[in-house]
């Protein structure tokens, strides 16, 4: 791992993980993550263009059109693939826009009737198996990264990885070059790949899609993909498609506390506002365990005597913050400051760590330590980009919030 902050180990009943491989501080950025593959995320007979298809910035509402001189589509394919840049079209015409993965694109776009009646997910799992049989063309030792990952197929899976090879093997199968065989066993395991490790990046937030963001684009991430999942966790994931100058689809993993060495270092895999029925439920259909963690077994004793349903759960959780806050707990969470993730009270975790922007649910982490090694002060939440002041409210109760966007 680079710069030595993290290791990658056997954790038992948990598979591979990334451990801290010396103590790490609050904002310290401990991996930054380049994909070996990206793909839309946008239905396949989707006929606007959105996104640049090379890194996948977002065009101007202006430039939307492939008539648009500020945009650069396709030779091959015209309106279906547009760059933001000639550099871009360069780029993926030299790597990841080749000849047959603009046909092969082209060609499932040409079957509408049949994806019609199929879920919009089997149309993005398309354009994944597309890109990862190109990647194999283009660049067999990544591919074999990528078949390496976490993932095997499962059999309330298999209806799904033949409908998508029959249809890959009729339209578009890949040129006799493919370094492995094309088959239904392959498929099926790269589609497992995909479910258990692709990192969505999302589409801009603002005020029209708060609470309601989708994903503009997948990618698979070697490193990252060794995260474990924790219900509170010790660190955050941040991507800026739209503001890094270069590398932005690379992803930025910041720790949102300090942690000792050799500490397992977990990011949350979703939101972590959503309550112990809402998690446990996700977990298992999208990456097939349940949890097990610290939050998680307080919950569940909660459960075995409360109704399960999210209203519910919400309202305590709510109703617990209140009760501690009006027994002038203050003074306990001050002294928590500076403790492992485990000793943290979930209310502490909410209020200090989670965005308070109306239906952002973000996580916070602060910004980078300075030069001369002090904490960051500013917190920065890793979905709607706010930065805000962590210092306690003052006596008139407000709190010093600034916008990435200002």
């Amino acid at each position: 791992m680079s710069g030595g902050f993290l290791r990658r180990t056997e954790i038992e009943g948990r598979g591979r993980g990334l451990v801290a491989s010396q103590p790490l501080k609050a904002g310290e950025i401990v991996l930054r993550d380049s994909p070996i593959l990206l793909y839309s995320a946008l239905p396949l007979i989707n006929q606007s263009s959105l996104y640049c298809s090379n890194c996948f910035r977002t065009l101007s509402s202006s430039s939307s059109s492939s008539s648009s001189t500020s945009v650069f589509p396709c030779p091959s394919c015209s309106h279906h693939h547009v760059f933001c840049s000639q550099n871009c079209l360069s780029a993926a015409l030299a790597s990841s826009h080749s000849p047959w993965l603009c046909q092969a694109l082209s060609r499932l776009r040409d079957c509408a009737p049949l994806l019609l009646e199929q879920p919009v997910e089997q149309q993005v799992q398309a354009r994944f198996l597309v890109a990862a049989y190109h990647l194999a063309l283009y660049s067999p030792s990544q591919f074999q990264i990528l078949l390496s990952l976490e993932g095997a197929p499962v059999a309330t899976d298999t209806a799904n990885a033949q409908f998508l090879h029959s249809l890959i093997s009729s339209l578009c199968p890949p040129p006799s070059t493919l370094p492995v065989p094309f088959s239904l066993e392959l498929t099926a395991a790269l589609l497992a790949k995909d479910k258990l490790n692709a990192f969505g990046l999302m589409e801009p937030c603002s005020s029209h899609n708060s609470g309601q963001r989708s994903v503009r684009a997948y990618g698979i991430y070697p490193n990252a993909s060794f995260f474990n999942h924790d219900c509170l966790p010790n660190a955050c994931r941040f991507d800026y498609v739209d503001a890094a100058p270069d590398h932005n689809t690379d992803i930025v993993v910041r720790m949102i506390h300090d942690v000792p060495q050799g500490r397992e270092i977990c990011l949350s895999y979703f939101p972590v506002n959503e309550n112990y029925a809402s998690r446990q439920r996700r977990l298992m259909e999208d990456y097939g365990f349940t949890c097990h963690c610290d939050r998680c077994n307080v919950e569940a004793n909660w459960s075995d005597h409360e109704n399960d349903d999210e209203e519910d759960l919400v309202q305590e959780e709510e109703e617990e913050e209140e009760e501690m806050m009006d027994e002038d707990d203050h003074d306990q969470m001050e002294s928590s400051k500076g403790q492992g993730d485990s000793d943290f009270p979930h209310a502490y975790f909410f209020i200090r760590y989670m965005c308070d922007r109306e239906n952002c649910w973000g996580t916070l982490a602060p910004l980078p330590p300075k030069d001369d090694g002090t904490a960051s002060n500013i917190m920065e939440c890793n979905v709607c980009g706010n930065l805000k002041d962590d210092q306690m409210t003052d006596a008139s109760g407000v709190e010093d919030e600034h916008s990435m966007d200002d």
